[in-house]
């Protein structure tokens, strides 16, 4: 059988950590007198931490001491971290377990690909470690998204071909950076959004097995 990478992002795709992301944000924000609604909170999708504060304080013109980024930054994962100490196996979006399931039994090699600096413990948390023979997260690459870093050092410790790597992705600079990597891109969301993607669903219920197994005989 052939061998594929199949690479999942982590956030909206796997789990739904992004309302824990922008509760952290929100209240940097209101700290700083900023307006930060959930439509801004689309701007961070993808988007390393650093890169996320930056975005926040552009939108309240407000400049900032790099010691001052710093202390905001450790304040909102300390209080993003809040969040997750009672996440479960609940928190795993519809659909996603069947297709790691069915990879498994496939053998197939899956990796996670994340610019989460906090993607092992979630992945514990939610009982699913197991299923991935590789974690690449914010933890082990330089440059995010859409640069394909984190999912080339993922396809590479696989011992596959970026051609022959699948990366399940919901942010547009996500879906980039598998194009730009050469990869196949599976949009989880909304097809306005992610009309770059080579395949979009709208979450894993739309996908089934016969789907998968068309792609592994690519």
């Amino acid at each position: 059988m052939n061998k594929k990478a199949f690479i999942f992002d982590l956030d909206g795709v796997i789990v739904d950590t992004a309302k824990y992301h922008f509760l952290a944000w929100q209240k940097i924000a209101k700290e700083l007198n900023i307006d930060f609604t959930l439509e801004h909170n689309e701007l961070l999708k993808g988007v390393s931490r650093v890169r996320s504060l930056d975005i926040i304080l552009e939108l309240g013109n407000v400049e900032a001491s790099q010691e001052d980024k710093d202390k905001w930054l450790i304040q909102k994962n300390e209080d993003y971290l809040t969040y997750l100490v009672d996440m479960n196996e609940s928190e795993i979006l519809p659909g996603v377990f069947t297709i790691l399931k069915f990879l498994k039994e496939k053998n197939q090699p899956i990796a996670l690909g994340s610019a989460s600096k906090n993607a092992r413990p979630i992945l514990e948390k939610t009982g699913i470690l197991s299923y991935f023979n590789v974690v690449v997260d914010g933890n082990d690459v330089t440059n995010a998204k859409p640069d394909p870093e984190v999912f080339l050092i993922a396809a590479k410790l696989l011992n596959i071909s970026p051609e022959n790597a699948i990366v399940f992705e919901d942010s547009v600079a996500g879906v980039q950076a598998a194009n730009i990597g050469k990869m196949t891109s599976v949009g989880i969301g909304e097809a306005t959004v992610l009309h770059e993607a080579k395949y979009i669903f709208k979450d894993f219920t739309e996908i089934d097995t016969d789907f998968i197994e068309e792609l592994i005989k690519e």
